[in-house]
Parts: C-alpha cells; structure tokens; sequence
C-alpha cells in the first residue's frame, strides 16, 4: 500500500519520516565541501571559526563530526587546540556510534554535567553545550528520582536549558538546540485532503503513519547485529509498549519481524536461558525481559508453540519456586525479589505486590484465550489472597481497598515500613508505594472474574469504585490524610480502564455512574456517540507527532522514554510554565479505536480485531464489539480497491454474517456480504475495500 498519498515538500524524497538532513551522505558532502588541498596550504577562506561555526549549526551529528575531522588538518591549530578538537571528536564520535546510548548517564545524574575536558576559553568550548544539554535532559526524563521530585527536575532543566539558550546563541541556525527550548521542527511529510476522508479517519491515518515511521526509524537505525537498539535489554524490550497500535492492531512484516527477531535474541541470552532471569531485582525489573518479549508474541505469533510453553515455564516457577501458602492459608508469593533460581527471603522484601501481574502477563494472556484449567486453579487461588487483603481493614488500611503489598508469611498488608500505603520493600522505595501498579492487579481480578463467573473477584473493583465515586461527588475542602479512604480515592483514576473493559464485556450498567465522570473520548463515542472529544484527541496525537521527529528518534537516549519528549513543554518542564500549545502522543488512543479495546493491550487485552494488513493508507474505527457482534467504520485513501483480511477475538462460536456498506448509500446495498463461522479465540474475515468511500463493516447473529 507504500505512502502513496503523501506528500513531499521543500527537499527530495526521503524514506518513511527520515529527517531531511539523515536522508543520505548529501548532508555529510555540504557540511564538508572545504576543499581539502586549500586547507593544507593555510590558504583557504573557511578559517578557523567559519569551521566551528559550520560545526555548531550542523543539526546532524554526524556532519558534525565530518567537520570537526577536517577542522583537525586545519594547518591554523596550535598544540592546544589540536589536543581539544581531538577530544571533542572522540566524544561526538561516542555520542554518534556508541553501542550504549546512555553511556553519560551516571556521570551526569551524579554532577548535573558532562566533562568534555575541553577548557572554557577555547573556541572549541561552545560546541560543548548542545551535547551537555542533552544529556541532562535525557537523565532527567528517564530518572523518576529527578523527574518526580519537582525541585530536583528544575535543578537539572534549568542547567540543561542554560546550556542550550548558550548553544542557540553561539549556533543561530541549530535548529536541534531551540527544539529543546520549545522552537518546534516540523516535518515535511504532508498527506493531501482525500475527498469524503472524515476528520476521525484523516487524524487517526496520519498518526498511524507517523507511528510506524518513528518504529520504523529505529528498526533501520538503531537495530543492532544482536537485536538490541542501544538502551540495553531491560530498556529496549519496552519498546513494543509504544509500538502496540501497529504491532497488535495491523500487521507490518517489518515491524512484526524486528519484535520477533528482538523477543528471540533477548530470551537466548544466557540469563534467560532457564525461561526468567537469573539476575536477582525486584519484580518490577526481572519480570521486565520475559514479560515484555513473550507478551507481544503472543499477541502477533499465538500458534507458535515455542512461545506458548516459554508462558508455561513463568507457571511452573510460580508454582514450584515462587509462591506458597501463608499463614492465613492464602497462596502468594514470597517475595518481591526472586529469578528463575532463587527467591530472597530477606523480612523487608518478603512481599507479594500488585507488581507481580508483570511476572505472568504472557501466561494470563495464554489463559484468556485458552481457558487452561490448571492456569483457572493457579490464578484463582492467588487472586483469592488479593481478594481477602482487599476486604479486610488492617493496619489504617480502609475496608475494600487493595494494598499495594502483602507481607510473607503473615499475609498482613502491606510490609515492614511503618504505614500500610509504604512496604519500604525496594530501595527505591517510590516505585510500590500506594496505588503503585495499581492497574495490572485491577485488570487481573477482573480477568480472574470473567474466566471464572465468580463475583468475589470483582468485589474489590466495585469497593474501590464506590470510594472513588463518593470522592468525585464531594472532594474533601482540605487534603486527605496519608492511608485514608479519601486519599486513596483521590489516586483511583485508573480504576475507569477496568470498569470499562466490565461494560464493554458485559453491558452492565453498574458503573455507569463513575464512567459518565471519567470517561476516556473513545469510551464516550462507544457509550454514547459523540464523536467530537475523539475527533479532538486524534488530532491532538497527530499533532504531537508531525513535529520534533528528531526528538522520538536520533535524540532519544533511553529506550523506554521513545515518546517522553513532548513532556518537557509542559508544567515544570523546560521552563516552569508549559511552552506554547504543546501536544502528547497517545498510542492508546490509536490502539483503542483500531481494535476496540477501551484499555491498555498488556493485561486482559480486550482487542476485538487485528487488521491484517500495513497501518497505511487505512483508518479503522471499530465502533462496536462483544461476544456476538463488532462492527467498525473503514477509510481506505488509496485509489484501488484494496483487498483486506482480519482476525477477529472476541466472538463466541457460532454462525455470523458480515456485511459491507457504504455509509453514503441512502439504500444500504451491500458492497459485499458473506457468511462467517466462529470456532474459537480467531476467527479469519476477508473482503475488499473500495477506494475513499466510508465503508461500514457489520457483523452479527444471522
């Protein structure tokens, strides 16, 4: 399908969202047309300071450092200066084709600088900036210690902005350093208005471009001979988090292979080689290199057994190493350190968390759609430990309200820190503090509920509901205190992705109250069809990815802050006020409407559909899905007719029929119809999709 419909404008043709000045070796040539014989002679017009300054205002590194190599042949360069530009060019050089991307990391988290070596008053030394500038921008947007801290975060932006105010101020025509100041680059790409196109599908198709060109950039780019993209295992294999609309909601070979090539090489290394790490952490980091390789592949390869008995091993270990009963006769786990070998009985780790979810995602995902009974007896009896916590009110904590921690072997909440809300089970200790990963227990139970028919394991999701709802009719005039039923539903904003997966589910009409307070823009066009907050979010997405490319991209120096960039402009960000009308990518906005899934794909996805076929030049809107229909709204912008197959996940077995229209047919005459049979968890469709015509797609009970 390519990208037929886009436009180019003020350069030549690049590849998918490439940066102009990356697109080939021209950038490299312009920067470096000194003639190299005019050097030699000392008789050349660039001297000197036309090099540097030619250095400075180059936006690609990599020019840059071309540069600089052919400033060290300058015959003008004393010993000095010869001595800083060959410690300059080794660091751009680092900065440029180092393996480890955020190599400077603890030098500049410890310092709130990098030392380049390079004294203050050479003329080398400006060049310095823009590089230390990044730095501390980078460490401050992957360390929650900084970020989180609002005092620390505006000591290390306001150093960082400095650095940066200095280099546009030596470098005017930089445009990468006033991108950190708030000066956006805008992309060249463009997408020509298509006739008929409603805004829904115009905004929801250029953000799903400019998605998969921002994967695709690091697919090409960063890649590297052993799988990894250069933050490191742990970081990297969180990439497919953002990659989720794409990856699970269509298929790109591409982009399906790089997962599948990634998730291969990680659980081959040798401290996966017993199916979960052998690096002692705390859960939120060791289940991080099994869980976030397994679950994308089950999701994009679910009849490969491989992948299926990797999810079985995470069982076996949590049944035979992990887990065991407490002295309350529940079934937990011992731990909130533990690998495939050992578990850490140390007093003040021993606790169960609503962080441990992440352990078995894979193996959940395989139970959803499999039904496994063993996996129904393993995850029931443990949900059964979180459903007793949650009920009773012990240590301050109120009655129905999860804890964030369970303690081993007592099974009291919380653990060994003086408050329930507080386990002080991590050294950093902010990471399972109260609600903590509130969400992955939440969507659990409500898994654990709709495999099993049980109410109880919904009780907790309806108590917490309750206190949260009573919170938003009336706030408290003054803030709650630490541990109370107030303060903890002053932090239930999560609760609305679960209760709506309920809703979609089950068409219960029980939390309709909470849902009607806070409800996500696609949650209010599936629930009461006003179009308009969506049509706004979808534009607000796209808007935040048809600029500042470069941030997602050649900036980014830890993987798992890919689409972090945009947060720099808001509160407390760059400069203390936000700058401008900044905008943030939402890719589960993206992966919502695609799929239907109200909620997060990572734990009990609710995903109706995946489009088999490249997220380009198609908008899909799915406005309806249940165990016995879906129904969806589709724009194809190319100029033939498109032929279009679909897996579909949520249907019961059964007889359907699907039928295809054309929204502006007053007659409703069928563009194609065609009887479809449901066996189990996927079920295939297949039809063609005319050209720029809004097509409805309908599937239901003959």
């Amino acid at each position: 399908m390519g990208c037929g419909n886009m436009v180019w404008t003020g350069h030549a043709q690049r590849g998918r969202g490439e940066p102009w000045f990356l697109a080939t070796g021209l950038a490299v040539a312009l920067a470096v047309s000194v003639n190299a014989a005019e050097l030699g002679s000392g008789k050349s017009p660039a001297t000197l300071k036309a090099l540097i300054q030619r250095a400075g205002n180059a936006d690609d590194d990599t020019a840059r450092l071309a540069v600089l190599r052919q400033l060290q042949k300058h015959p003008g360069l004393d010993k000095s200066l010869k001595a800083d530009a060959e410690r300059l060019v080794a660091e751009i050089d680092r900065w440029v084709h180092e393996k480890h991307l955020p190599y400077f990391g603890r030098e500049a988290g410890r310092t709130k600088d990098y030392d380049f070596k390079i004294a203050e008053g050479s003329p080398l030394y400006p060049l310095t900036y823009l590089y230390r500038g990044r730095m501390l921008t980078w460490v401050t947007l992957e360390s929650g210690s900084i970020w989180a801290q609002p005092k620390r975060r505006r000591e290390f932006l306001d150093k960082a902005r400095g650095f940066f105010e200095r280099a546009a101020k030596a470098f005017p025509e930089n445009r990468i350093a006033r991108m950190y100041l708030g000066e956006p680059i805008r992309t060249r790409k463009r997408y020509p208005t298509v006739p008929g196109a409603p805004a829904w599908a115009i905004h929801q198709r250029e953000g799903l471009e400019r998605l998969a060109d921002i994967i695709e950039w690091w697919i090409d780019h960063r890649m590297q001979p052993d799988g990894q993209y250069g933050g490191g295992w742990g970081d990297d294999c969180e990439m497919w988090r953002f990659w989720v609309p794409v990856l699970i909601g269509f298929d790109s070979p591409k982009i399906s292979k790089a997962q599948a090539r990634f998730s291969e090489a990680l659980m081959s290394q040798p401290h996966m080689k017993l199916g979960y790490t052998t690096r002692m952490s705390d859960v939120e980091h060791t289940a991080e290199d099994s869980a976030d390789v397994m679950t994308p592949m089950m999701h994009i390869d679910p009849d490969n057994d491989v992948w299926r008995q990797r999810a079985l091993r995470l069982a076996e270990l949590t049944r035979t190493r992990w887990t065991g009963k407490n002295e309350r006769g529940f079934l937990q786990f011992k731990s909130t350190y533990f690998t495939a070998t050992q578990v850490d009985a140390t007093p003040q780790r021993a606790c169960d968390t609503v962080y441990h979810p992440r352990t078995l995602q894979p193996t959940l995902l395989y139970w959803q759609r499999t039904a496994d009974k063993k996996l129904t007896e393993l995850f029931a009896a443990w949900m059964d430990t979180w459903v007793d916590a949650a009920a009773r009110a012990e240590r301050g904590k109120p009655a129905g309200i999860l804890p964030s921690a369970i303690h081993w072997p007592d099974g009291k909440v919380g653990g060994l820190g003086p408050d329930w809300w507080d386990p002080r089970n991590h050294g950093e200790y902010t990471l399972y503090l109260w609600p903590s990963a509130m969400g992955l227990m939440t969507h659990t139970l409500l898994l654990t509920h709709h495999m099993t028919g049980q109410a109880k394991y919904l009780e907790p999701i309806r108590s917490m509901a309750r206190a949260r709802l009573k919170y938003l009719k009336s706030p408290p005039k003054t803030p709650p205190a630490p541990g109370t039923e107030a303060w903890c539903a002053a932090k239930l904003g999560g609760l609305t992705s679960v209760i709506a997966k309920h809703k979609f589910l089950t068409g219960s009409t029980e939390f309709n109250e909470l849902l009607a307070k806070e409800m996500s823009p696609y949650m209010r066009m599936r629930l009461h069809g006003d179009r308009q907050p969506l049509t706004a979010a979808l534009r607000s997405n796209t808007q935040a990815l048809r600029v500042n490319f470069e941030g997602y991209t050649s900036e980014v120096r830890w993987t798992d802050r890919v689409l972090r960039f945009p947060a720099l402009f808001g509160q407390n960000g760059m400069r203390p006020n936000p700058i401008g009308n900044f905008h943030t990518p939402s890719p589960s906005l993206l992966y919502s409407t695609a799929t239907g899934d109200p909620g997060s794909a990572g734990y009990f996805p609710l995903n109706a559909v995946r489009w088999l076929t490249p997220p380009r030049n198609l908008a899909a809107l799915v406005t309806d899905s249940g165990t016995d229909r879906f129904a969806a709204e589709l724009f194809h912008f190319g100029e033939n007719k498109r032929p279009l197959s679909a897996e579909l996940y949520l249907l019961a077995p059964g007889d359907y029929t699907l039928t295809l229209v054309a929204k502006s047919d007053a007659r409703q005459t069928p563009i194609a119809t065609q009887p479809i049979t449901a066996k189990g968890p996927r079920t295939r469709m297949t039809f063609a999709l005319p050209p720029r015509e809004l097509c409805l797609l309908r599937i239901r009970r003959p």
